[in-house]
């Protein structure tokens, strides 16, 4: 791994040396709060400190800590100083329903949980449900996690080591329920020093935002730890509007926009666009889903910042292959591997026979970034991974100049505006109806989100409910980007010769409607 930048020990280490070589420097902002790197660093060891008072203070390896939040300096810093207590942080999307989060806290259980106020209602129950007897409540009803900023007096707790758990990010799964992907933080960053190879950053420089999720492996690799990795300036947004990010940009002078194809083609729609200034950004990123070829010539041409796409997923650290920094644009693809990690093209029924450049077949990658493995899931860990091998689920293929393309997905899996979204979870959702008899929810095409979910049902005899009944039904069980946008009632749901429920000819059914 000689040819990639400094690879920091952890993400630990990487901010306790941003604010020994620049400690006065601005680190992160969010609305009218700063600190920086001296007072960031404060912080997190403070709470790192309260945290570890759970176990009598001693650190918390070997154990959870879960944060079911919202953008915030809170989440900013509750991020690092779980790293910093030793604990496996536990990143859950705030607006999860009471089903969803049942199951990542049962089965990650964590010896705490940080949660935003305005989500008590739904996440104290499940505190006292399965036995978790630390609850930080953060928010303006709640605690404030820059309390530390001005103790000189506080030190971080003993450090963390390389082969220590770092992350457990949740991911959906083909059962239905979402699976947690372990990461080390030895895999955390090199992966973090991987991207730096590609796409490199000035430091002391740059102006980072962040408006994509926190708790979402994007946002964490490509703007939360990008900015302290090159000790520049992160700026927070609560959430995504497209006047404030503009706003932001402008006014702010940002250098790097992290964000998805969702979120470019709302900025291009938005009647400011036009009229903001974007001469300080100097590079933007797509990931999370495809970005179509016309989204990127419209940015391009109306604010002369290049956007480079890369490739990855939770499982692979996240960041697999990228277009390089000041290499030409290849319309398509999602570049070139990192540094260090080989990406092969294999066939899709034995996953043992290379495949030649323009061949398709499934995306199988190697490297020191790629998962530990799944929890408490034995069998789909040895299914994913195959010999020292990540087999995607993806499919794709490479040219002869070595560039990656991908084609389609394997596993039965959407991306509705940046999330994976496995039609499977709102099957079993509509399938606990007592009403529903048969259900099938598939992806479909979408201008705006790149695919939404549209589903289809039979109903038992003498039900009496309506579609939007049942749009209303899934709303309290599911989080809201998963939630079909259609629901149709029919008299019988397509099947294959041998009975199965075909997707295909319901995806077909919706694009015909």
């Amino acid at each position: 791994m000689s040819q990639l930048p400094k690879v920091h020990q952890t993400v630990v280490h990487m901010l306790a040396a941003a604010a020994n070589d620049c400690g006065d420097t601005s680190a992160v902002v969010y609305e009218d709060r700063d600190l920086s790197y001296i007072e960031y660093l404060r912080c997190v060891a403070g709470l790192a400190h309260k945290l570890q008072e759970y176990s009598g203070g001693q650190s918390l390896r070997g154990e959870r800590v879960a944060l079911i939040c919202g953008n915030s300096l809170e989440m900013a810093i509750g991020t690092f100083a779980v790293h910093a207590s030793g604990a496996q942080a536990v990143p859950v999307n705030p607006i999860y329903t009471k089903r969803e989060l049942t199951h990542i806290l049962g089965d990650s259980e964590p010896i705490a949980v940080i949660f935003d106020a305005e989500i008590s209602a739904v996440v104290e129950p499940l505190l006292q449900e399965w036995k978790i007897a630390h609850g930080i409540e953060v928010g303006d009803a709640g605690e404030r996690f820059d309390v530390w900023r001005d103790d000189i007096s506080v030190t971080l707790p003993e450090m963390p080591i390389p082969e220590d758990l770092a992350t457990l990010q949740y991911t959906g799964g083909t059962t239905g329920l979402p699976k947690g992907v372990i990461i080390t933080h030895r895999q955390l960053s090199t992966n973090i020093s991987q991207r730096e190879s590609g796409w490199p950053t000035r430091q002391g420089e740059e102006r980072v935002l962040c408006v994509m999720p926190l708790f979402h492996v994007y946002a964490s690799s490509m703007a939360l730890h990008l900015a302290v990795y090159c000790k520049s300036q992160l700026h927070i947004l609560s959430k995504y509007r497209p006047d404030t990010v503009l706003k932001c940009i402008a006014e702010d002078r940002i250098t790097i926009l992290p964000v998805g194809p969702t979120i470019y083609q709302g900025l291009m729609s938005y009647e400011g666009f036009a009229s903001t200034d974007f001469s300080s950004l100097r590079i933007a990123y797509s990931g999370s889903a495809p970005l179509p070829e016309e989204t990127l010539k419209r940015w391009e041409e109306a604010t002369d910042c290049p956007i480079l796409e890369g490739y990855g997923q939770t499982e692979a650290g996240p960041v697999v292959s990228a277009i390089h920094e000041g290499t030409p644009a290849i319309v398509g693809s999602v570049g070139k591997p990192l540094a260090g990690t080989i990406v092969q093209i294999v066939d899709v029924e034995t996953g043992s026979s290379i495949l030649d450049a323009g061949e398709q077949g499934e995306i199988r990658v190697q490297g020191p970034q790629i998962m530990s493995g799944y929890r408490n899931r034995l069998e789909e860990t040895k299914e994913a991974l195959r010999d020292g091998w990540l087999y995607t689920g993806d499919i794709g293929e490479l040219d002869d100049e070595g560039n990656l393309y991908i084609r389609d997905r394997k596993k039965d899996m959407v991306i509705v505006g940046g999330y994976n979204v496995y039609p499977r979870e709102i099957d079993e959702v509509l399938f606990a109806h007592p009403d529903v008899s048969e259900a099938a929810a598939v992806g479909v095409p979408d201008e705006y989100r790149g695919e939404v979910i549209r589903a289809c049902v039979t109903l038992r005899e003498e039900a009496n409910i309506t579609s939007e009944d049942l749009l209303n039904y899934c709303a309290q069980e599911l989080a809201k980007y998963k939630v079909p946008a259609e629901i149709q009632i029919l008299e019988e749901v397509p099947k294959t010769t041998v009975g199965k429920i075909d997707k295909s000819a319901v995806r077909n059914l919706f694009r015909t409607i």
